[in-house]
C-alpha cells in the first residue's frame, strides 16, 4: 500500500483530525471517494481476529479488576497464570484505541509467559473505552495528562500489593501506551522494567529519573516517532540507564498489532514479543 496513506491514516489516529477531512484527503490520493471507502477496511481494525489466546484457556485465569485511581475507580482486565502461586506482574498499556479485545489478548499472552498482567482503562472515569470510534477518540482528547499518568502509576502499585504476586513489577505499552510506558519508567517507584513499542520520547530532562532497565521498539518507517530516537538514546547514556533500542527496518507504526492489516508485521512483531519477553524475565526476579 502507498506508504502516503499509512501515514495519512497515522496522522488521523494521532492527531486531532476530523473523519471528514481524512476521507477527504484519503480519497484524494485513492483517486476517488469510492476507492477510499474500499481502502477503509485494509487500514482499521479487525477485532474479529484479536483473540489469539482465547479467554478461556485453562492455563490461565482471567478477571476484571478495579483498583484506585486519582480522579476515579480505574477499571482493568487482569490475567494470570492457572496454577497457584506467586509471580512477577505487568502492566499492559494500551494504544490510543483504549481496552479492546487485541489489549485483552496481549494481556492473556504475558500470562501465558508467567506473569501477572493487568491492562487499566485509560477512559474507566468515562465508565469505560466505548465501541463507537469517534466518542472514543473525542474522550482521549479531553484526558488530562497528570492525572492519567498516576492512574497509571497506581496500576503499578496495586500490582505490588496482590497477593498472586511477588511485588516485582514492570511496564509494556504500545503507541500511546508505549509512551506512557516512557512516563511509569520515569514516575512510577519500584517499577524495574519498561518496554515501550513505538511511543512517545519523554523530555530529555527527565531520563535521569528513570531507575528501570528500558528496552525499546520501533518501526522503521515510523518517522513521525523515531524523529526523537536520538535525543532519547544520547540521554540514556548520559545517565547511565540500562537500556536497549531496536528499530525493525520495513515495519511500520503499530507493526505488532496483528488486528490492523496494513500495518501488522509478523516477523517483526515475533522478533519483538521474543526479545520483551525475555527481558521481563530477566528484570523482574
Amino acid at each position: 500500500m502507498d506508504q502516503r496513506i499509512i501515514n495519512l491514516f497515522d496522522e488521523y489516529t494521532h492527531k486531532p483530525l476530523k473523519r471528514a477531512d481524512f476521507l477527504k484527503r484519503l480519497a484524494s490520493l485513492t483517486g476517488s471517494m469510492a476507492a477510499a471507502i474500499a481502502v477503509l477496511p485494509l487500514l482499521e481494525v479487525n477485532y474479529a481476529q484479536a483473540a489469539t489466546v482465547p479467554d478461556q484457556d485453562d492455563r490461565i485465569k482471567t478477571e476484571s479488576v478495579t483498583f484506585p485511581g486519582a480522579d476515579t475507580i480505574m477499571k482493568g482486565y487482569l490475567a494470570r497464570p492457572a496454577a497457584a502461586g506467586k509471580y512477577p506482574a505487568v502492566v499492559v498499556i494500551h494504544e490510543n484505541r483504549g481496552l479492546n479485545p487485541h489489549i485483552e489478548d496481549i494481556a492473556r499472552r504475558v500470562a501465558l509467559a508467567g506473569f501477572v498482567a493487568l491492562a487499566p482503562d485509560a477512559l474507566s472515569a468515562a465508565g469505560g473505552t466505548p465501541a463507537d470510534e469517534t466518542q472514543m477518540r473525542e474522550l482521549f482528547g479531553k484526558l488530562d495528562p497528570t492525572v492519567t499518568r498516576t492512574n497509571f502509576v497506581n496500576a503499578v502499585e496495586y500490582l505490588k500489593t496482590r497477593p498472586d504476586s511477588t511485588g516485582s513489577v514492570g511496564c509494556v505499552g504500545f503507541c500511546w501506551g508505549g509512551a506512557m510506558a516512557n512516563q511509569l519508567a520515569i514516575h512510577a517507584p519500584g517499577l524495574k522494567a519498561a518496554v515501550p513499542f513505538y511511543g512517545r520520547q519523554p523530555d530529555a530532562v527527565d531520563v535521569p529519573k528513570i531507575k528501570a532497565a528500558v528496552q525499546l521498539h520501533y518501526g522503521g518507517l515510523d518517522e513521525r516517532v523515531n524523529a526523537g530516537i536520538p535525543a532519547y538514546e544520547e540521554a540514556l547514556k548520559k545517565a547511565g540507564i540500562p537500556y536497549e533500542l531496536y528499530i525493525y527496518e520495513g515495519a511500520q507504526h503499530a507493526f505488532n498489532n496483528d488486528t490492523a492489516p496494513t500495518r501488522y508485521n509478523e516477523a517483526a512483531a515475533k522478533l519483538a514479543w521474543e526479545r520483551t519477553m525475555k527481558f521481563l524475565k530477566e528484570k523482574l526476579v
